[in-house]
C-alpha cells in the first residue's frame, strides 16, 4: 500500500504531503488544478522517464518521494540489488536538476532507475493518461491473464532453465572444438612432461630438508657428536651427574622417605637423557656425507622448480594441472561420444519444455476466452460498446521461448461496430483504456475473491482521468466497480464526476493558488463536511447550493 507521497519544487507544486490510507483514494479539483502532476509524479517513481521540464522554475532540483508498505517481493528486489531494508517501509526518492540530470534512492541508499523499475510490478501499476499504453505491454497482459487463470509457472520455468543449460554445454562444446584442437598438441606435451616427471605430493619438501643435511653434514654430525658427549658419555655428562645425584638422594631416603618420591624423578630423567643421548648418536651415524646423493636431489628439485614454474606454485597444483591436461585431451577424443551425449540431452529438454508450454498454453486458452467475455461484459457497463478478444498465439520460434512460455498474449478490441478487432494500443484513447483497465481488473479481482491461491499482483493502482467521455448511471458504475476493486487492494483515482467522488474512502481535494506573485499547489484531505461541499460543487459548479448540498450527502450515503 501507498502510504505517503511527496513532492517539492515539482511543476507548480512548492511542497505538497499527501497521506493515503486503504480502500478507494479520490483526488479530484478544477480544471488544471495539477490533479494529474500527483499521478506522473508517483509514475517517475515507479521507473517513468524524467525530464528538466519538471523542475519548479527558479528551482534548482525537482524531488519526489514516497514510502510504500513492504512487501515480499520487493523485498527479494532489494536484496538482489544489495539494498538494505527499513523494516516494514519501503521509501523511493528522485531527485531531477534543472540540468536534466538525475539522482535516485532506495531505502536513502543510492540505486539506479532500473532498480525503480524492478520494484514497480511489486508496489503499483500506474495508469496515468502518459503512462497507461507503454506500462500494460504485452508482458503485463499475460501476467494478467495467468492471474486470473491462477496459473503457476514454475513447470515451464524449470524445463526452460534445463533447456538452456543442455543448450549453452553443447554450444560451448561446439565452439570451443577449434581451440581445442589447435591445443591438442601442446596438452599431448604437457602431460607427457607431466607424467615423465613421476611427481609425488611433498616430495619437494622433503627433498629440501634432505639437502640441507647433507650440505651441511660435518657441522650437523659434530653437533650431534658433541651433544652426545655431553650428555651420555664424557665424565662430566649430564648422565653422570645424574647418576651421582640418584646415589645421594637413595642414602637421604633410607633415612627420610620424603625423598623416595626424588629418587624415582630423577631415574625418569636419566632414562630421558638416555634416549635423547641414543638418538643423537643414532643421528650422527646415520648422516651419509654422499656428494652425489646431494647432486642428485639437487638435479630432482632443479626439475621440479621448472614444473612449478610452467604449471603451478606447489606440486600438489602440478599434478593437479597434469589432471586437467588430461581430461580435457580425453574430451578431444571422446568428442563424438559426448557431442552425441549433449545433443540427446538437448533432444528431451526441448521435448520437456515443449510438453510444459503445450500445457499451459492450454490453459491459457481456455481463461483467455472466460477472462476476454468477463473484460467485454464490464467494459460495456462503462459507457462503452465494445467487442474483446484476448489474441493467444504460440511460437514454434525456439529463440522466442521463455521461462514464462513460449505463448503471445495480446488485448484486442473493437470500440464501434463493425470495425476490426485491433490491438489496444491502436484503438484506445487515454480514458478509455483507463475504463479498459478498470474493467480487467474487477474481471481479475472478483475471480481472486474465489477460494483459491493466486499469483501476485500490484497492491495499489492508479488510474489517471478514468471517466473521460462518461456520465450519468455509467459513472456510478465505475465508482461501483471502483469501490469492488478497492476491497482487494489500494486504488487511487483522479476524476472530475461526483458519481465517482461519493465513492472514496479518502477524498483529496487538489487546487491553486496565488501567493506571491507565484502559482501554488495544495493538497487537502477532506473530512466529511468538506467532502460533502467538494462533491456538491462538482455536481453544481463554482456556486454550491442547499439542494447541490443535499443531494452531495444522499450520494455519499448511497455509495455507503
Amino acid at each position: 500500500m501507498l502510504v505517503e507521497l511527496r513532492a517539492e519544487n515539482y511543476a507548480v507544486i512548492d511542497h505538497a504531503i499527501a497521506v493515503f490510507g486503504p480502500g478507494l483514494n479520490l483526488l479530484t479539483g478544477e480544471t488544471g488544478a495539477g490533479k494529474s502532476i500527483l499521478v506522473d509524479a508517483l509514475a517517475l517513481l515507479m521507473g517513468g522517464k524524467a525530464s528538466a521540464e519538471v523542475v519548479r522554475h527558479g528551482a534548482e532540483k525537482a524531488v519526489v518521494a514516497c514510502v510504500f508498505e513492504a512487501t515480499p517481493g520487493a523485498e527479494n528486489v532489494l536484496e538482489e540489488n544489495g539494498i538494505d531494508s527499513e523494516g516494514n517501509e519501503i521509501i523511493l526518492r528522485r531527485e531531477i536538476l534543472s540540468t536534466g540530470k538525475g539522482r535516485v534512492f532506495v531505502n536513502n541508499q543510492p540505486a539506479t532507475v532500473a532498480v525503480l523499475k524492478q520494484l514497480a510490478p511489486e508496489l503499483a501499476l500506474v495508469h496515468a493518461q502518459t503512462e497507461t499504453l507503454t506500462s500494460f505491454d504485452q508482458a503485463q497482459q499475460r501476467i494478467l491473464l495467468d492471474r486470473f487463470a491462477d496459473i503457476s509457472l514454475d513447470s515451464v520455468a524449470h524445463a526452460h532453465s534445463r533447456l538452456r543449460q543442455a543448450q549453452q554445454k553443447l554450444n560451448e562444446l561446439i565452439e570451443g572444438e577449434q581451440d581445442r584442437l589447435r591445443m591438442v598438441d601442446l596438452w599431448s606435451y604437457q602431460r607427457k612432461e607431466i607424467e615423465a616427471a613421476r611427481l609425488i605430493p611433498g616430495e619437494d619438501v622433503a627433498l629440501e630438508t634432505e639437502k640441507r643435511v647433507l650440505a651441511n653434514s660435518e657441522k650437523l654430525y659434530a653437533a650431534a657428536m658433541s651433544a652426545f658427549e655431553q650428555l651420555y658419555e664424557g665424565s662430566s655428562s649430564a648422565e653422570a651427574a645424574l647418576r651421582a645425584a640418584v646415589r645421594n638422594v637413595e642414602e637421604l631416603a633410607r633415612y627420610d622417605n620424603r625423598f623416595a618420591d626424588s629418587v624415582l624423578q630423577i631415574e625418569s630423567v636419566r632414562a630421558t637423557v638416555g634416549d635423547v643421548s641414543a638418538g643423537l648418536r643414532d643421528y650422527a651415524e646415520s648422516i651419509d656425507a654422499s656428494p652425489e646423493r646431494l647432486s642428485e636431489i639437487e638435479d630432482r628439485l632443479a626439475a621440479i622448480d621448472r614444473l612449478k614454474r610452467k604449471y603451478g606454485h606447489t606440486v600438489a597444483e602440478v599434478i593437479e594441472f597434469g589432471e586437467d591436461v588430461t581430461r580435457k585431451l580425453a574430451e578431444v577424443e571422446d568428442k563424438d561420444e559426448i557431442l552425441k551425449a549433449l545433443r540427446a540431452d538437448l533432444e528431451l529438454a526441448v521435448s520437456a519444455y515443449r510438453s510444459a508450454a503445450s500445457l499451459l498454453h492450454n490453459d491459457r486458452k481456455t481463461a483467455a476466452e472466460k477472462l476476454a467475455k468477463l473484460a467485454e461484459s464490464q467494459i460495456n457497463s462503462l459507457a462503452m460498446k465494445v467487442r474483446f478478444e484476448i489474441d493467444l498465439h504460440a511460437t514454434e520460434n525456439e529463440s522466442a521461448w521463455t521461462a514464462a512460455g513460449w505463448d503471445t498474449v495480446e488485448y484486442r478490441i473493437a470500440t464501434n461496430p463493425g470495425e476490426p478487432l485491433k490491438p489496444l494500443h491502436e484503438i484506445a484513447s487515454g480514458g478509455e483504456m483507463s475504463r479498459v483497465m478498470l474493467a480487467l481488473k474487477v474481471s481479475v479481482e472478483e475471480s481472486a475473491a474465489k477460494p483459491k491461491k493466486k499469483s501476485a499482483t500490484p497492491r495499489t493502482l492508479v488510474f489517471d482521468e478514468i471517466d473521460i467521455g462518461i456520465g450519468g448511471r455509467a459513472a456510478e458504475a465505475v465508482g461501483q466497480k471502483l469501490k469492488a476493486l478497492s476491497r482487494a487492494q489500494q486504488v487511487l483515482c483522479v476524476t472530475h464526476l461526483p458519481q465517482i467522488a461519493a465513492f472514496a474512502d479518502q477524498h483529496f481535494l487538489i487546487d491553486k493558488r496565488e501567493s506571491d506573485g507565484r502559482t501554488k499547489m495544495q493538497v487537502r484531505l477532506l473530512d466529511d463536511r468538506a467532502r460533502m461541499h467538494e462533491v456538491a460543487r462538482m455536481l453544481s459548479g463554482a456556486k454550491v447550493t442547499d439542494t447541490s448540498l443535499q443531494h452531495a450527502g444522499q450520494m455519499i450515503a448511497a455509495s455507503r
